[in-house]
């Protein structure tokens, strides 16, 4: 379903009003109501803490119970914090007042909605109620089929389809609608194409469409198209329903069960469409509509839990996570997001809790391990990591797929860091079997290899398929640079290391390796400049005080204090 950015402008701008209301009136309001609350409220906006910002906003409108500046910026942070009741009131009051408010309409076409007054969703202005064509379109629709016009609904669907960039919208909607009165083989002709052309389907689409066929008895159908969407297996929900189709069960259509469930929908789908390409916090409205709609939409949760945790608010995603309930297919996901929310607010030793308890009870899930293993070795806790990584791997299928390259090139890593090369190198070599091409692994081998003094020749050439492949990687060509430089080709080394250096400006690695790389073709003041740079980018203390002792006796001296060859020795080789 193609989005253009016409579109995302279109859903997005309403909730952008609010705040300029509040920057163009700022100065009045502080005439007339709690400075203080307003401006605490204002503060914690902007650092999206939304129920501080809930709270300062009632806090404000005590004083000042008629502001619409108020007002608006309290229904947006009620939502943030997923208190959709007092955004609705809020709303109510605003509307009340005979303030066109989209932000406002929002909040209350999701109470029409959850109280099933579906000629109230009806009731809207000529240009639709928030502006946005696709939202008030789709709501249009499903409403439409709320009032029992079915005929009506689907035309609603029809008519929306002829706007360019919206027909892949309103066609999956159209599809979810049949299929929620039983129109299955409908359903089925959109989803597969045959009544209008293909329609691009996300995880969700696809769910509903094995359902769809499971309804028509078409089981192997139903397991092709999870198979072709889902390659490896590897997503507990998905595995789940594959075994129930396998075993010739009909599979019930649940995605959307009645019309209060498509309104749901609406908003989750749109929400998916902003992701990644609005502002977080824009996404995040329109999940947390969904689960007010919907509270078992696990994905909507998930969604929702993901922008919390992008916009660092853990606290708030820990909760949203913690609703999911064990019986839900999402379950796991949902774990993993709160442990991840829990290392967000530093509670390291709570998130590895939540995620072992996980791989105890579900010792059967790949995904479970890999989390695990994967907060184990960014806490560098290597031995642990490479354990959970080794359970991981007796769970990957045999032979490996490509897309497992990333397990084995993971417990590399924290063998590399324990000093098992040999059982690392395997690996390494492990994964680029399975993604021969792999940036990261070739770049990772090769600065090895470099680093150990160990097939020189062969780790160039990694090094230089990996820069090919990401050439704009300030950290790979930082590698290829420092394989310049200890080959003796110090000239060489200048122009790449400079270009990494470019890329990575604060790190202390980089930066110390192009102090090096100067010095070695004789520009020894910009040497001990970028050294002084390093250290004031937080190195390590092993590193930190090589560079000291650099800039007491010169790179030259500490490389014979080490028992290494003088740069001239390596350049002659």
């Amino acid at each position: 379903m193609p989005f253009r950015p016409l579109l995302i402008a279109t859903l997005v701008a309403f909730w952008a009003q609010p705040l300029v209301v509040q920057a163009q009136t700022a100065e009045a309001v502080l005439e007339n109501i709690d400075s203080g609350a307003y401006l605490a409220a204002r503060v914690a906006g902007a650092a999206n803490d939304y129920r501080e910002a809930a709270h300062w906003f009632t806090r404000a409108m005590i004083a000042a119970p008629d502001d619409q500046a108020l007002m608006e910026g309290a229904i947006a942070a009620h939502i943030g914090a997923g208190n959709m009741v007092g955004a609705i009131a809020v709303a109510g009051k605003l509307k009340a007042m005979g303030v066109n408010s989209p932000a406002a309409e929002l909040v209350l076409m999701a109470d029409e909605a959850k109280r099933e007054d579906y000629a109230a969703l009806q009731a809207k202005p000529k240009d639709g109620r928030t502006g946005a064509l696709l939202l008030d379109g789709l709501v249009n629709a499903w409403a439409e089929l709320g009032t029992g016009r079915m005929s009506e609904a689907l035309d609603a669907f029809d008519t929306m389809g002829e706007t360019e960039g919206l027909k892949g919208f309103a066609l999956f909607h159209k599809a979810l609608a049949l299929a929620s009165v039983g129109d299955f083989e409908g359903a089925e002709a959109i989803m597969s194409g045959e009544a209008e052309g293909a329609i691009a389907s996300m995880r969700r689409g696809t769910v509903a469409h094995a359902q769809i066929l499971s309804q028509l008895e078409r089981n192997t159908d139903a397991i092709a198209v999870l198979d072709a969407s889902f390659p490896g297996d590897t997503d507990p929900q998905i595995r789940a329903l594959r075994t129930r189709l396998e075993a010739g069960e009909p599979v019930p259509f649940d995605i959307v069960r009645d019309v209060t469930d498509g309104l749901a929908e609406v908003f989750f789908t749109l929400g998916l469409a902003l992701n990644g390409e609005a502002a977080d916090e824009f996404t995040l409205q329109y999940a947390r509509v969904a689960m007010y709609l919907r509270p078992d939409h696990a994905e909507a949760t998930l969604l929702a839990g993901a922008m919390l945790e992008n916009l660092k608010q853990y606290d708030l995603a820990t909760a949203a996570y913690a609703v999911v309930p064990q019986t839900d297919g999402g379950f796991f996901a949902a774990e993993i997001g709160r442990a991840r929310s829990l290392l967000g607010a530093d509670k390291l030793d709570a998130a590895l809790e939540v995620l072992t308890a996980l791989t105890r009870n579900n010792p059967d899930q790949l995904s479970v391990h890999l989390a695990l293993a994967d907060m184990l070795r960014g806490a560098e806790r290597w031995a642990e990591a490479n354990a959970a990584y080794d359970a991981a791997i007796a769970l990957v299928p045999q032979p490996a797929m490509p897309g497992y390259w990333s397990v084995y090139y993971s417990r590399a890593i924290a063998l590399e860091r324990q000093k098992l090369w040999d059982r690392a190198e395997a690996d390494f070599r492990k994964a680029l079997e399975l993604a021969p091409d792999q940036p990261q692994v070739l770049n990772y081998l090769g600065y090895s290899f470099l680093e150990r003094g160990e097939n020189f020749d062969e780790a160039l050439s990694m090094i230089e398929r990996a820069v090919a492949q990401r050439p704009d990687s300030g950290y790979i060509i930082d590698s290829l640079a420092w394989g310049y430089f200890l080959a003796g080709r110090y000239t060489d080394a200048v122009e790449p290391m400079e270009r990494a250096s470019v890329l990575e400006p604060v790190d202390p690695v980089v930066t110390d390796h192009l102090g090096d790389v100067y010095w070695a073709v004789g520009r020894t003041l910009e040497a001990n400049f970028q050294w002084r740079r390093a250290l004031s980018f937080d190195p390590t203390e092993e590193l930190a005080t090589r560079i000291r002792r650099k800039l007491e006796i010169g790179l030259d001296a500490v490389l014979i204090e080490e028992g290494a060859k003088s740069l001239d020795a390596v350049a002659n080789d």
